[in-house]
């Protein structure tokens, strides 16, 4: 069952000179990958994590388009519609989601809007146009029984509503597009969520509350492939280049549980923490979570697409990435800030 539209949901917004303009168009000449020189790329949610990364990654023959949520919301159908006949897209790239796990078992009517009944409309909206749907999904689809790396062809049986919702989503996407490309990430990290007060990922949060004294307590019975939303976005644009349609697994590579990761992130910011490993019972989420949910990466390896590199080694490109983002400005370095 679907449940009615109730949500306009807040996918996230960076510091502002993160922030892509209004309508940004880039045209790219052409590549090796044998793409269209005339396509158009619609990416819905820019400002989020995975957005920013594949806006500033974006290097595929053609023109991207970054229209607003003003503009372009998934949960406003008709005005979706209208944009997306007049933007006259070849591709749409959707990143809106819900993604509060807990919060989904509270709200599951407004989790289910945003990630099944909008993205359902979404698609039927691409299939009139003629449009390739770009979709992504979670690893939180799966239950975790398998206790090995899924592949696109295992069969999914989300454990919360989060879990329900998204899956609700994949299968919405591909029954009402024919062309539509399924991707599922999991446990992303990426600088459009490190900038200011409001960090959101795993990394920022666990830096934040290390960086205020508390004791920290992380469940180490959930196993997951964490990633590094720049080098996903590059392996993204490599597979809608492919011209692959379906379901496709994009992860950093590896895998890790949630409190060997923080420890990973207090060894390489030089941090020492009072670190506690729980199990899922002790730490008492609302939501239930699969304890391993390790995306395998069959289907990039068929593509010929090489698997992004190593979560350690990402995640340490990405915190230094950050550092350099959020680095004071030297006086008469000519670099530009906004308050």
């Amino acid at each position: 069952m679907l449940y009615p539209t109730e949500l306009r949901a807040h996918v996230g917004t960076p510091r502002r000179s993160l922030i892509l303009p209004r309508y940004t168009a880039r045209a790219v000449g052409d590549t090796e990958t044998g793409t269209r020189p005339d396509a158009r790329y619609v990416l819905i949610g820019a400002t989020g994590q995975l957005g920013f990364d594949l806006a500033r990654t974006f290097e595929l023959p053609g023109t991207l388009l970054t229209p607003p949520r003003s503009e372009l919301d998934i949960l406003d159908a008709r005005r979706m519609g209208e944009t997306l006949r007049a933007l006259r897209p070849t591709h749409v790239l959707n990143t809106a989601a819900w993604n509060a796990v807990d919060a989904a078992e509270d709200e599951p009517r407004r989790a289910f809007a945003l990630n099944a009944e909008a993205v359902g409309t979404l698609a039927e909206a691409c299939q009139a146009l003629g449009t390739t749907l770009v979709h992504f999904s979670t690893d939180y689809v799966f239950d975790g029984a398998k206790g090995a790396p899924y592949t696109e062809d295992d069969a999914p049986n989300p454990l919360g509503a989060y879990g329900v919702s998204k899956l609700a989503g994949e299968r919405l996407a591909r029954e009402r597009c024919g062309s539509a490309l399924v991707i599922r990430v999991s446990g992303l990290f990426g600088v459009a969520r490190s900038a200011g007060k409001d960090g959101t990922n795993f990394v920022e949060t666990m830096l934040r509350l290390a960086r205020e004294g508390r004791p920290l307590r992380v469940v180490a019975d959930q196993v997951l492939g964490p990633s590094y939303t720049l080098d996903v976005a590059r392996a993204v644009w490599r597979v809608i280049a492919s011209g692959h349609t379906g379901l496709c697994h994009v992860t950093s590579g590896g895998e890790t549980s949630w409190h060997d990761f923080a420890h990973e992130i207090f060894r390489l910011e030089g941090l020492t923490p009072s670190l506690t490993a729980v199990s899922s019972d002790e730490y008492g989420a609302r939501a239930k979570r699969p304890p391993y949910s390790v995306l395998a990466h069959r289907r990039l390896g068929a593509l010929g697409i090489a698997e992004p590199r190593a979560w350690g080694v990402a995640l340490a490109a990405y915190l230094a990435e950050r550092r350099a983002l959020n680095a004071p400005a030297r006086p008469g370095s000519g670099r530009r800030t906004s308050g």
